[in-house]
């Protein structure tokens, strides 16, 4: 009996927490060009298990340099099908996913052309009439198009709201739009750039796939353990006896789900601060700058190299040193070697995306009891401090609870990119729930982004953060 009210208490916390956070859902709609390779596929299978974390408010068949002449809408509509048959089970372990007709009906069609040959007078689409409808609807959150194919569809939604809307209700309506681009996969993406300069746009521009952040959800790294994208991990974790939309998800052809940090950093876990795009986050760490890629290698695609005329979210670097477990003693260490690149922003968070990932894909046949659910941390104090100059402070995260009842793990560290104060930071021991600091000396006021993440022991170890930004102002 008390294994019972125990576990209504915490359904009853998961769907309130779930519910309080209905009104900061972050809205998407995807561009995909589907079928082009499987990627595209797996990432819909990834982003249907967020659909009650985030707002999907279309899925728009498109072409790309890969599939320029046609498009398939059949194809999303099969995976959202295998949907339907676990949505019950899903509901059993967070509250708020969308019925399966729900979501058939945002299916949305772009036009079967290629880049600009798509864009223009008479070029509608069901996709891009789509997108001027949505932005259009009374909602102040931003509307983010999440783009894993050509993004002409946007161009032609683009391009009739400046033919058709007064200056001032097409810089309203566009103010609202959020870009994440993964790179260039028709002409349209550059022509979006030249002509819309304010629009807020993230991309790794060009066709030279091998420099792109988003390439760390599926580069092998060196020096690391890269189980969680291996073929073998895949087939265990998500394709075979999780059910019909683990059943769905394809092997890998050319890179498993390159089209995923389109959205990853959509979904709401403490880290994910998509407004802000240079805090760094699961779908990788980016900033505002006018990029020269004039030195830069034809890489694989086709879609020509042009010179950016404005400045973008785009690649930038994180120097990433792993933690580590120890086998005695302090539970974790520092590793001895050091990562410093792009790709590195967006890798340092794999194993946990991952592991969320592989937890999700149980929800689909599991019983709550027998399935993972992620820790909820939670701070004695303000995540905004304000000290001076050499003063004590702490944080701590004593109130983070489990609702599995699991075990937590705690690991506070300095994050130095997002930072303005750039100097190392000892915090001593990084893996208890309170550390104890005292304030760098400084002249100017400095920013300090402290990183809290908390973890699991659960089967996958689930982690969820915390992100504490401490300003510091001098005596």
């Amino acid at each position: 009996m008390k294994t019972f009210y125990l576990f209504i208490s915490f359904c009853l916390v998961s769907s309130i927490t779930t519910f309080a956070q209905i009104d900061q859902k972050n809205r998407v709609i995807i561009l995909t060009d589907i079928e082009a390779d499987p990627d595209d596929t797996q990432s819909l299978v990834r982003l249907l298990l967020y659909s009650n974390q985030i707002d999907i408010k279309g899925i728009v068949a498109t072409t790309s340099c890969w599939l320029q002449h046609r498009i398939a809408p059949e194809s999303i509509e099969r995976v959202i099908q295998a949907y339907g048959k676990v949505h019950p089970n899903l509901l059993k372990h967070e509250a708020g996913f969308p019925k399966p007709e729900a979501l058939a009906a945002l299916i949305k069609n772009g036009l079967p052309e290629y880049g600009m040959k798509g864009v223009g007078d008479g070029k509608n689409s069901e996709g891009s009439e789509w997108i001027i409808k949505t932005l259009e609807e009374e909602d102040d959150r931003p509307l983010w198009i999440s783009v894993w194919g050509g993004v002409n569809t946007l161009a032609q939604s683009l391009d009739q709201i400046r033919k058709t809307k007064s200056k001032k209700e097409a810089q309203r309506l566009i103010s609202k739009l959020r870009v994440y681009n993964i790179s260039d996969q028709d002409d349209s993406g550059i022509w979006i750039r030249n002509n819309f300069p304010e629009l807020f746009y993230i991309v790794s521009p060009g066709d030279y796939y091998g420099t792109a952040t988003w390439t760390g959800i599926n580069s092998y790294i060196k020096g690391i353990d890269n189980s969680s994208i291996s073929n073998i991990w895949i087939a265990q974790n998500i394709q075979q006896n999780h059910g019909p939309l683990g059943a769905e998800y394809p092997d890998v052809a050319w890179g498993v789900e390159g089209d995923t940090p389109a959205f990853l950093s959509l979904i709401p876990n403490g880290l994910n601060e998509p407004e802000h795009p240079e805090w760094g986050a699961w779908g990788g760490r980016y900033e505002l700058y006018k990029p020269d890629f004039s030195k830069t290698k034809k890489g694989s695609s086709i879609v020509p190299i042009a010179p950016e005329t404005r400045a973008i979210w785009t690649n930038t670097v994180d120097n990433y040193t792993p933690y580590i477990p120890k086998e005695y003693g302090r539970s974790v260490k520092k590793d001895t070697i050091t990562f410093k690149d792009n790709k590195v922003t967006l890798w340092r968070w794999r194993e946990d995306f991952q592991n969320d990932f592989a937890a999700r894909m149980d929800w689909c046949t599991q019983p709550y009891e027998e399935a993972n659910h992620p820790p909820i941390p939670e701070l004695t104090h303000s995540n905004r401090l304000t000290v001076k100059s050499g003063e004590a402070f702490n944080l701590d995260a004593f109130k983070s609870t489990d609702p599995d009842g699991d075990n937590l793990s705690y690991l506070w560290f300095h994050y130095p990119e997002e930072s303005s104060y750039k100097e190392k930071i000892d915090l001593g021991a990084e893996n208890v729930h309170m550390v104890n600091l005292r304030a760098p000396i400084v002249e100017k006021k400095e920013t300090i982004h402290f990183i809290l993440k908390l973890s699991d022991k659960g089967t996958p170890a689930l982690s969820r953060y915390k992100r504490v930004i401490v300003t510091v102002l001098p005596n």
